[in-house]
């Protein structure tokens, strides 16, 4: 964009451009004034020279007497410092008071004396050859008895015409130069009594537009502008009035929107959104700004709300509701509901929308749905077991000592493992409640110590399918941790590796510090994981083989447990698996 001049750049350039061809103009007409005044003056008293010395030659014409001619020449331009030259119609210089007139040239070429030959006076300026300076001729016809019988040609060096032509021009120059700082300055206090009061009207402009409507304008004694200070005052009182008014309502209207934790929206007719709260811009991942005076096409594509938008512009209904899933980064369940929105005259002008993300709270009801309906499966199944034996054993169908201590082998199985979810559930619950309530003791630890604790315990299992531990973590590496819970937790999954790998395989605990974390590793050669159940393994009863996890003896609630006890120590967990290849469960927890 091209830099826009100040009003003052603009009127003192031009003033000082006049005075400069105004200046440069009067100099020029005055030096050729002068020159032409001066030259003109030089050509007569050259012509009255010549006529003085007509009667002294022409008698030497008339007969011709060259020789008489060329002495009067040369001594008449000694006396007068005047070059005195004769010249016969012909063109031959029969006279001249500087030189030989033999060794002259034939004159009839120059100008002054082809003038003087049709019987007028001539004269010319040009540079002699024969002088080497520049000279001004004046040459006069010699007439006798209506005959011309030569010319008579004067000429003096016009180098001092020069010489004072350039000492008036320095004086004009010096004086232009004189007056020109005069007029500058004159120009110079004009320009800036202009401007001026333009420059702080366009500073109080300024201050205007960045929202200082406070400030008010001087007002110049100039008409004109005095006036258009004025008027620009009152504008400003008038949207300074105007702009609080608006604010405070704006304000008012923010905090409200703001200070809730619902997402709104009011979209117009056009399906064009006029206001949009931060909670509302933050669910499409956006700012406030970016939104507004755009169609909801536009701003938010998310089909089911367009549709949801267009309906409820176009429905009698007061009050519509829908739930909608997002799923961009991750699933999103968004309850939305509208109302009718109106201005003063109660015309409708569009909805209003409110937005609630109730994505934990379905997923809360989810879990406990299904922890309600999983845990009554697992606990409903050993209890019908036992029931069923227990009857048996009641009605004494079963008469055989070894039938009946089958049967209440089986009935210690099943309270066995009654007793193992009870104990789970308190064990979860427990560490849910302390975490909530920050009861969990915290000490700082050496995680060496709790791994070769862990797989101490486990270590007798393994060695039943005979299964080597190998762990490698170095004695140095300390966290802040419950040891018995992180213990509890390595035990879990220890447990689990080593029921679900094969015989004489491996397990392998490793241990590594790193810049902001510990991360504790256990990887296995078992079944492994399916890819599509590893983002639900560690939810409470979640199997992904339900009989082979239940002939193991396992709960369902292990690796939910030792989400929770990682979760209680400030860090996380995460797992990779390839069927028939191994698991590997890796913990992160905070450095100190």
């Amino acid at each position: 964009m091209k830099k826009k001049k100040r009003l003052f750049r603009q009127l003192y350039p031009s003033y000082l451009l006049i005075i400069f061809i105004s200046l440069t103009a009067v100099s020029w007409y005055a030096s050729d004034a002068m020159r032409s005044f001066f030259f003109a003056q030089t050509a007569d008293v050259l012509e009255t020279r010549t006529k003085l010395l007509e009667s002294r030659i022409i008698k030497h014409l008339s007969p011709l007497n060259e020789k008489s001619i060329d002495l009067a020449c040369k001594e008449i331009g000694r006396i007068s410092a005047t070059r005195i030259t004769v010249v016969l119609p012909s063109g031959k210089v029969i006279g001249d008071s500087e030189e030989d007139p033999r060794s002259m040239d034939n004159h009839s070429d120059r100008k002054e004396v082809r003038t003087a030959i049709s019987g007028n006076i001539g004269n010319s300026i040009r540079f002699s050859r024969t002088l080497q300076q520049k000279m001004m001729y004046v040459a006069v016809p010699l007439i006798k008895d209506n005959k011309i019988l030569g010319i008579l040609r004067a000429s003096i060096p016009v180098t001092y015409v020069d010489n004072a032509l350039k000492s008036i021009q320095r004086k004009i120059v010096l004086g232009g130069l004189l007056i020109a700082l005069f007029a500058a300055i004159i120009s110079l206090f004009v320009a800036r009594r202009i401007s001026r009061p333009l420059e702080e009207i366009k500073k109080g402009a300024v201050r205007f537009a960045e929202g200082d409507l406070t400030h008010r304008l001087p007002v110049p004694d100039t008409e004109e502008v005095g006036a258009l200070g004025e008027a620009m005052n009152q504008m400003a009182a008038q949207l300074n009035s105007r702009i609080k008014t608006a604010i405070r309502q704006k304000n008012e209207l923010e905090t409200v929107l703001s200070s809730m934790l619902e997402g709104v929206i009011a979209v117009d007719m056009d399906e064009r959104i006029i206001s949009i709260n931060q909670v509302a811009a933050k669910m499409f991942n956006d700012e406030p700004e970016k939104f507004q005076g755009q169609s909801i096409q536009e701003a938010i594509r998310v089909s089911r709300l367009q549709r949801f938008i267009k309906k409820a512009l176009l429905s009698i209904e007061s009050i519509i509701e829908d739930d909608i899933v997002l799923s961009h980064d991750e699933e999103r369940i968004l309850n939305i509901h509208s109302s009718p929105l109106q201005d003063a005259k109660k015309k409708r002008i569009g909805i209003l929308v409110v937005i609630n993300d109730v994505t934990k709270l379905r997923r809360l009801e989810n879990v406990r749905r299904d922890f309600v309906a999983n845990v009554s499966h697992e606990i409903k199944t050993p209890l019908t077991a036992i029931k069923g034996f227990v009857e048996t054993l009641h009605d004494g169908t079963v008469e055989k000592p070894e039938d009946i201590e089958r049967f209440f082998g089986i009935i210690i199985k099943h309270i066995n493992r009654l007793d193992a979810i009870v104990e789970d559930l308190l064990t979860l619950s427990k560490i849910e409640r302390e975490d909530t309530g920050k009861e969990i003791k915290f000490e700082t630890g050496y995680i060496k110590d709790v791994i070769e604790t862990a797989i101490q315990v486990c270590q007798a299992k393994a060695d039943k399918k005979n299964i080597h531990i190998e762990s490698v973590c170095e004695k140095e590496i300390t966290a802040r941790i419950d040891p018995a819970l992180l213990d509890q937790a390595i035990v879990n999954i220890l447990d689990n590796a080593i029921k679900y790998s094969e015989k004489e395989s491996a397990v392998y605990v490793e241990c590594s510090s790193r810049e902001k974390e510990i991360i504790i590793s256990i990887k296995d050669q078992g079944i492994g994981i399916p890819k599509e159940h590893l983002p639900r393994i560690f939810e409470r009863f979640y199997r992904v083989d339900k009989a082979r996890s239940r002939k193991l003896g396992g709960t369902g609630l292990g690796l939910a447990i030792v989400k929770h006890i990682v979760q209680a120590h400030g860090g996380r967990i995460d797992v990779e698996s390839t069927p028939g290849k191994g698991s590997t469960f890796t913990i992160h927890l905070p450095r100190l």
